[in-house]
């Protein structure tokens, strides 16, 4: 069996992981993932119990209980690579014995939902409404440094997309990830399902112009005309394929929901969009607390 190495895997001195500064029993089965360290509190508020904090840089986390179920709730900061931090030492957690630093013979599956804050580019789509992504679209290119990438990612609608978009070659591959069917199965009732596009930055890779322009200006009109089987691309956020596509390679269950607080294609944006979260967060605590455990 192999030994991680310590420069492979780095845990402090109070045997806790390195970034996150958790160690192994802090972590609860249930894991809701935030963007702002401060919608941590904001989450946390509605559990019944608190049971410990850890904080280091952007990683807040608050483990406790909600209607009797055991969750954490953890900050990311933004964008992707933080996103692979943050999976890589929540799976080291419950599946690697820290002592040894071989992996545990018994696999221990996580249930991670991502809220987020997103920008619609389909014309019908509000602002304020809660966007699941059944499917997530990564532009990010992370995660074919894995092994695995194409067993896990619909390969016949990224061929799909290339060929729609005419897909510059020197930008990182796009790959399709499916969100874990049960969580869909859960939020079904509360959030319009989409196709949810993972950008790495929030400016050009969104179709941004301010003084630099995209190289091409065109790729979002192209983006919103594209159909698969009858599907569509709905809207923009920076984390959800990481999480998407670590989570199918590690054998947990995750999905994305977002609350949209932009309308790409009206020009429009609210800034004043905390109803919207705090309305997202208790639906999806509700559904948790709910969720069956497997």
């Amino acid at each position: 069996m192999r030994t991680i190495p310590a420069s492979e895997l780095i845990i402090n001195d109070d045997g806790s992981v390195f970034h996150l500064h958790l160690r192994p029993g802090q972590l609860a089965d249930t894991v809701i993932l935030v963007g702002d360290p401060a919608r941590v509190e904001l989450v946390a508020s509605h559990f019944d119990h608190v049971e410990c904090r850890a904080s280091n840089r952007e990683f807040n986390t608050v483990t406790g209980r909600y209607k009797g179920r055991r969750m954490s709730v953890l900050s990311t900061g933004i964008g992707i690579g933080n996103i692979d931090i943050c999976m890589t030492e929540l799976d080291a957690l419950v599946n690697v014995d820290f002592a040894t630093r071989q992996e545990l013979p018994e696999r221990q599956r996580l249930t991670l939902v991502r809220l987020g804050t997103s920008g619609a580019i389909q014309p019908d789509i509000e602002v304020g409404e809660m966007l699941f992504a059944r499917t997530s679209l990564g532009f990010d290119g992370l995660l074919s440094y894995y092994a695995g990438r194409d067993r896990v990612c619909d390969l016949a609608l990224e061929e799909a997309f290339v060929a729609h978009t005419g897909w510059y070659e020197k930008m990182p591959r796009p790959y399709f990830v499916d969100a874990d069917p049960a969580l869909f199965e859960a939020f079904r009732d509360v959030a319009r399902e989409g196709i949810t596009i993972a950008a790495p930055g929030f400016y050009a890779p969104q179709g941004r112009w301010v003084r630099l322009a995209p190289h091409d200006p065109q790729l979002n009109a192209k983006i919103e005309s594209f159909r698969y089987e009858g599907r569509r691309i709905t809207n923009f956020e920076m984390e959800g394929s990481a999480l998407a596509g670590l989570a199918a390679l590690m054998g947990h269950r995750a999905a994305t929901v977002c609350t949209i607080i932009a309308q790409r294609v009206a020009l429009q944006a609210r800034t004043d969009y905390r109803p919207f979260v705090e309305r997202m967060i208790a639906a999806a605590l509700d559904r948790l607390a709910a969720l069956e455990q497997k």
